[in-house]
């Protein structure tokens, strides 16, 4: 055992508390990103006696297909004090949490470097599932319960930075679109539009091209976008303006607006504007649309170019797009700069998590 390192083993213990009175009814469920979630599950006929209760401070893991998600799903239940959850997980809690705090557990249990060691022990296990025992026998350093208290009290207030910029960008956005829907949408008669006004297709307002390939690319500094959101950076750009990025398969809804030079991948489309003032308009339109009921693909969700270009849009006149790109500029570009300040608040928080390997009392 490496000095100053600790069996997890030795400061938990399972929890099989089940729902007996049924007296518990918020159902969550476990994802992979760590967290608790509203479940979906069909429970229509289910026995929810046999539902396995969670109390706050505790824990719900999954040890099964580790290996081939590459992380193992655990989260510490802290916005309730109770919940239900599949009896499939198991539920552990701190024995002494005056000598280890569930807090700083749940964040060795974020670090990248905690999911690769699951892994890896996963590897012997039926179907790629982490053994509880071998879970058991993984280590973690210990310091003294005053070093940890001020451990996790810096990543709570990173944390919740993050938290309230991303409440906030919430807020940003939903006042854009109000605008949006106010200016363009609300009373807008298409057989009888204002003078200057006309109807035409997206193409009008901008021209969709196709993402390549990065795997030729270095790590760098510019974004790197997918279906999914940023993926990562690399040392090149694909195109250095502002542009509406529009995923061609799986999550098709997620439409970007990105204001600083990019690469998106092969499975992205960008867009050029035909005039500056289009960008945000173009961007609105396309986040009104529910693209995932209007799926071109099969099994896996897809878009075309024949579909883009086909919609239907409502032009308004130069002076108006003009007002509409000021006015949402200044929504946007403070809605940007959240974002940015929790890409840094992210990075530090890595920071944080990475250093727990190299903890002193």
């Amino acid at each position: 055992m490496r000095k100053d390192y600790k069996r997890i083993g030795d400061h938990i213990q399972l929890v099989d508390e089940r729902n007996k009175d049924l007296q518990v009814k918020q159902l969550l469920g476990l994802s992979i990103s760590k967290q608790f979630i509203p479940s979906v599950a069909n429970i229509i006929g289910t026995d929810m006696e046999n539902y396995k209760i969670i109390r706050k401070n505790q824990f719900a893991c999954s040890t099964m297909q580790v290996r081939r998600d590459k992380k193992m799903p655990v989260a510490l239940l802290q916005e309730v004090d109770e919940a239900i959850i599949s009896q499939a997980y198991p539920i552990f809690e701190v024995k002494d949490d005056e000598q280890l705090l569930p807090e700083y557990l749940m964040m060795w249990f974020t670090r990248s470097e905690f999911d690769r060691e699951a892994c890896f022990h996963a590897v012997g296990g039926v179907r790629g599932s982490l053994e509880w025992e071998d879970f058991c026998g993984m280590q973690l350093p210990i310091p003294s319960i005053n070093k940890q208290h001020e451990i996790v009290k810096e990543y709570n207030v990173i944390q919740n930075r993050i938290t309230l910029n991303n409440q906030l960008v919430q807020k940003l956005e939903e006042t854009a679109q109000a605008i949006y829907k106010q200016w363009f949408v609300e009373g807008i008669d298409k057989k009888k539009l204002p003078e200057g006004w006309s109807v035409g297709k997206l193409p009008d307002l901008i021209e969709v091209k196709y993402g390549k390939a990065y795997s030729h690319l270095e790590e760098g500094n510019i974004p790197l976008y997918g279906s999914g959101g940023l993926m990562g950076n690399v040392n090149k750009a694909l195109y250095t303006k502002s542009s509406v990025l529009i995923p061609r398969k799986g999550t098709l809804s997620n439409i970007m607006f990105v204001n600083h030079p990019f690469w998106c991948v092969d499975t992205m489309f960008y867009s050029t504007f035909k005039d500056e003032a289009n960008g945000y308009y173009a961007y609105y339109i396309l986040k009104q649309l529910d693209f995932e009921a209007l799926n071109q693909g099969s099994a896996v969700p897809s878009m075309t170019t024949a579909f883009l270009n086909d919609i239907d849009v409502v032009l308004p006149s130069k002076n108006i797009l003009g007002s509409f790109n000021d006015k949402l500029k200044i929504v946007i570009v403070h809605k940007e700069n959240l974002e940015e300040e929790n890409q840094k608040l992210t990075e530090l928080k890595q920071l944080l998590l990475s250093k727990l390997a190299t903890v002193e009392n």
